[in-house]
This record gives structure tokens, sequence and C-alpha cells, in this order.
């Protein structure tokens, strides 16, 4: 599956219908895709999420339209938004002025800008492993991808959840054999987006977990396994640069490798990543990226 040509697609389907009525579930089911399968595709194609996309290009083309004498409210409607203030609020939002402030400031200067996203330079060639199936157990937090700010901060998740360190309180409870952590995302409801981020640990049964905890089945299948370029957290608390570089990874897989690889996304298996000993607070901190896959 070449996804950027899908994701060209999409944003070509997007512009012819930007005054129509859009919905993740819409978008997606135009190319054969379940809401949230897309919609993750998306969000690590275009480093932002579909939702996101479809409002600032609305509010891009709604600012031009400011300087050929519309009413606001006429502009407002035409794209979307179902009211005046929440027209001017999401504009002042996006670009830190109000329509009639933004008008002022920028005619005889406005200028159409097209976005333009990049990515990484760097290649990284997987290796392609057959896993038999595990279990996994730990904590969840819900987020969604379609609209939501879907985001991977895991020092963050693991050290603050409700004022607990939910790294040492599973460890404690369920003693797994091996120390790493299994990131999984689960969809919660397919129709919409919504999905459970799941932090946990690879269990041989179920018997020790807790009733805040969740649970899942990673079935058997075949992955190309990344491993993120390394970078220095040894000073990074918050571990920005670390979350940067997973995401940009991701967005390598669906945006360039599997463009030229001999493999296609495998939908009926699980993707997820898997955090050791590696990614703690180390000048080469790496983890890896395990994406379910089947030959063309």
């Amino acid at each position: 599956m070449n996804y950027s040509e899908l994701i060209a697609k999409s944003i070509e389907f997007i512009e012819e219908n930007i005054k129509s009525e859009l919905t993740p579930e819409l978008i997606a089911s135009e190319y054969g895709y379940s809401t949230f399968h897309f919609c993750r595709i998306f969000n690590m194609c275009q480093g932002i999420t579909l939702m996101e996309y479809v409002k600032k290009r609305r509010l891009s083309l709604s600012a031009t339209k400011l300087f050929d004498g519309n009413r606001i409210i006429d502009i407002a409607l035409e794209y979307g938004f179902d009211t005046h203030n929440g027209f001017s609020k999401a504009f002042k939002k996006e670009y830190g002025f109000s329509p009639t402030q933004y008008i002022k400031r920028m005619e005889g200067y406005y200028c159409n800008k097209e976005s333009i996203y990049k990515i990484g330079g760097y290649i990284m060639n997987p290796v392609i492993v057959n896993k038999p199936a595990f279990k996994v157990a730990g904590y969840g937090i819900k987020t969604n991808i379609s609209n939501g700010n879907f985001t991977k901060d895991i020092a963050s998740f693991w050290s603050n959840y409700n004022g607990e360190n939910l790294e040492s309180k599973m460890y404690k409870i369920l003693k797994p054999e091996r120390h790493g952590e299994v990131g999984v995302c689960i969809p919660s409801n397919g129709e919409n987006g919504e999905a459970i981020y799941l932090l946990g640990v690879v269990v041989n049964d179920f018997e020790c977990v807790t009733e805040d905890m969740i649970t899942i089945d990673i079935p058997e299948a075949t992955y190309a396994v990344f491993t993120t370029p390394p970078v220095d957290t040894s000073n990074d608390e918050d571990q920005e640069d670390f979350a940067k570089i997973i995401k940009e990874t991701w967005k390598y897989i669906f945006e360039e490798w599997f463009k030229d690889s001999e493999y296609i996304f495998d939908e009926d298996k699980i993707d997820f990543e898997f955090y050791d000993e590696r990614c703690h607070g180390r000048k080469d901190t790496v983890m890896d990226i395990y994406v379910p896959v089947l030959e063309r």
C-alpha cells in the first residue's frame, strides 16, 4: 500500500468537499478504511489529526475570502461554522487575531502560502521477525485519534497519572519475567476514532490483574521492527525530543518505508511499541516499533 498516495488522494477529496459536511467516518469510508486505522495513518503521515487538518484548511481558505468584501457570517457558514462567534474564536486561535483585526493588519499584504510537510532525512532498515502470540496487562489512558491531541508522552503518563507512579505499581503487582513496557493503541469505538493507549507488561496470564487494569491478547504475527534513531534524554525530564523522534519514526514508516518495501500493513493484527532499559535517561535513548506486515 502506497500510503503517501492514499493521503494525497484524501487531501484532494477534502479540498473538493471542503464546503460540505466532512467527518472522519465519511473520509475513511471513501477509501475503504475503518475510521480508527485511517485516522492513525493520516496523523502519522501528516503530523496533524485529520479533523485538525480540515479545520485549518477551512480557516486558511476563509481568510482569503475576508478580502473580497464578504460578510464574516457568510464566510463562516460557507466553510462549515455554525455561528459568527464560533468562527471568530477558531480564527483568533489559529491566527492570533479576530477576523476584523486580521483584515486591518493584512489588507494589501496577504498572500496564500501552502503548508509543506517534510520527512526526516534518516533511513531505517527494519528487522523482519515472526512473533508468537502473547498477553499484555497494564494501565490505559483514553484518547481520540480523529479529533483529539493524540500524543505519546510516556514519562508524564507514568509518573503523574492520578498522582501515582503507575510503572512501579504495575511491576509490583504483575511481577513480569522481564523488564519492558508494551504500548498499544486499542480502538474502543471504531466509528468515531476513540481509543485507549495501553501501557503494560508481558504476562503469562491475567490472574494478578486488578480491576483498574486492562488487558489484551496480541495475536501471532510477522512484524517489521524499527528501532528509533538515538536521542539524548539524560537531561530531558519531559522527554520531548524522544516523543518527537517516535512520532517522526511512525511518520517515516507509513509515508516512506511502505511505499518502497515488499510489504503491506496487516490490518488484522496489532502494532505496538516496546520500551525497555534502553529508553531511560540515556545519551543514546531508543525504543522499538513493531508493525505487523504481509508480503505483497
